[in-house]
């Protein structure tokens, strides 16, 4: 009877590790995290996002991960193109069983596979998809910690309308949910202040851009805006130097991308004097998250500073993961009411979600586009004043309230 016993219970106590194996096994929960991993997306752009959503996904399972599982981050390469964008999202929720998705960048992206995520009912926080009507027709699970498109804008007309001796400006934009509407308000804001736009639009990925430059050159600006996507914005930079017209020539916003120190000095060896925006504070204004996430990221990738967009990424991750624990369930509809309450401590700031099914953005008199959105976003002018300077380095010249260093105009 003993030795039955004793084998009941060796037997027992090996089911019951079985059993806890097993169910440690099924107990992954995914999260979908969207990035530009291939040409024509934002190659730079997309390593740098999903560098940082793994990251975050180690962190998450190194506090104890979600609902006591591991969380596994699932990468999808949007290749910066719409229709890939829809036929991921897809395949992310159908084959891949994520129960809600961060990441993205490029508003085509956005726009594109918003709708086939809303239609499933799983949550998105997208983090870094500018076009206004991402959150603009107030889709239930949408959500956005990226500025509005028209926001972002305005900081670089506002500070083109500070600069001096600005009479005429040529925009060099991209034909994408982000360039067009992104050129129409930056043309709008300049007008506003007096001053005469004229826009020149190209294909995403565009790499010649002779035949533009020339024709830019022939309107005789007096400052160049670039709103255009991935690294083909270093060959026009360069392509514009060597005509004359570039950032050493006359006041010059460089891409976004350009924030990728490394490559855009790579690329554009005559790029020095160039602006570029960035969203977020300066590194000495860090928080204690974005502290310990840029020591991460830099010693991961080998990079001098972190980029915006990486801190988007890690925060879009970090901040599903918090909702999906406060909703203590991984049903969409219970995440969405877990997202609209949620206050978190991000290495952006504090997120928060101010407008939504309990508060419409019109009871403030703000448009539909503010939906879901997070309102408070830093966004920032720096500008590269040597040659080979880190971005981290570069001083922040506008706005004031931001800024570190004053702005040097040539020409």
């Amino acid at each position: 009877m003993k030795k039955l016993t004793l084998f009941a219970t060796v037997v027992g106590a090996s089911l019951a590790a079985f059993s806890a194996a097993a169910s440690a096994a099924d107990c992954t929960i995914k999260l979908g995290g969207i990035a530009p991993l291939s040409a024509p997306g934002t190659v730079v752009g997309g390593e740098a996002m999903r560098e940082a959503m793994l990251i975050a996904q180690d962190d998450v399972n190194a506090a104890g991960g979600i609902l006591g599982c591991d969380l596994e981050v699932v990468i999808a390469d949007s290749e910066g193109l719409p229709e890939k964008a829809k036929a991921i999202m897809e395949k992310l929720i159908t084959q891949d069983g994520v129960v809600a998705v961060g990441g993205g960048y490029h508003s085509s992206v956005g726009v594109a596979s918003k709708d086939v995520a809303n239609a499933r009912g799983v949550p998105v926080v997208y983090a870094e998809t500018w076009n206004d009507t991402i959150t603009g027709d107030k889709q239930k699970y949408i959500f956005r910690i990226a500025p509005l498109s028209s926001w972002a804008s305005a900081t670089i007309w506002k500070h083109a309308l500070k600069t001096p001796n600005i009479k005429k400006v040529a925009i060099l934009t991209e034909n994408t949910d982000y360039g067009i509407p992104a050129a129409e308000e930056t043309s709008k804001g300049l007008k506003s202040g007096g001053v005469e736009s004229v826009t020149f639009s190209v294909d995403i990925g565009t790499q010649d851009y002779a035949g533009i430059v020339e024709r830019i050159k022939a309107e005789k600006p007096d400052m160049i805006i670039t709103l255009a996507t991935g690294e083909a914005g270093y060959n026009f930079a360069q392509q514009a130097a060597d005509a004359g017209i570039g950032p050493q020539d006359l006041p010059f916003h460089a891409s976004q991308v350009s924030l990728e120190s490394k490559a855009y000095w790579e690329n554009v060896p005559d790029g020095n004097m160039a602006f570029v925006q960035r969203i977020g504070v300066p590194e000495n204004l860090f928080n204690e998250k974005a502290k310990n996430f840029a020591k991460v990221y830099k010693e991961k990738t080998g990079k001098g500073a972190v980029e915006s967009y990486a801190m988007e990424a890690y925060d879009s991750i970090a901040i599903l993961a918090q909702a999906i624990n406060e909703a203590k369930s991984k049903d969409g509809d219970d995440i969405v009411a877990a997202l609209e309450n949620i206050k978190h401590d991000g290495t952006l700031g504090k997120i928060y979600f101010p407008y939504g099914t309990k508060k419409d953005p019109s009871a403030d008199g703000k448009g539909d586009e503010w939906w879901h959105q997070w309102p408070d976003p830093a966004l920032t002018v720096i500008q590269y004043q040597k040659e080979g300077q880190n971005s981290a380095e570069a001083p922040i010249v506008y706005p004031d309230v931001y800024k570190t260093g004053d702005a040097v105009y040539v020409k």
